[in-house]
């Protein structure tokens, strides 16, 4: 669907982030980081060059950390219900990575890679995806 339309919202609606096209990658992620800011086992997300982001609207904070590469994330939320909706990275050129959930689409592509699969919690079976390091 190269024209597809997606719209990715926090939970409470004020921050919206419209997306065109099909994302670039879909991965899940296992890291403690991921764990945390998610709240669960892993974070599931998705790629798209900046290009693709047609519209932002709403107020979102940041705070940004070194990830185990050295490299800086940066995680963006929701200024009012705190929604993580979406994540840049120094290794992420030109591009950003959009919570998955947030779409609210249940035909969301699965991601292909589970990435830091060694801290996946042992019960954690994603059906088809690769383990990555």
């Amino acid at each position: 669907m190269p024209d597809a339309i997606r719209k990715a919202m926090c939970s409470c609606r004020k921050v919206v982030l419209v997306c065109a096209g099909e994302p670039r990658r879909v991965y899940a992620c296992a890291c403690m980081e991921c764990q945390r800011c998610t709240g669960t086992a892993f974070s599931y997300r998705a790629i798209y060059p900046d290009t693709a982001v047609v519209e932002q609207k709403g107020e979102t904070k940041s705070w940004r950390r070194q990830g185990s590469s050295g490299a800086w994330l940066e995680q963006h939320f929701c200024a009012d219900c705190g929604s993580v909706v979406f994540m840049r990275a120094e290794a992420l050129k030109d591009a950003i990575s959009v919570s998955a959930g947030c779409f609210e689409d249940q035909d969301f592509p699965p991601p292909q890679k589970l990435h830091w699969h060694e801290r996946k919690h042992r019960w954690l079976c994603l059906e088809g995806v690769n383990e990555a390091g």
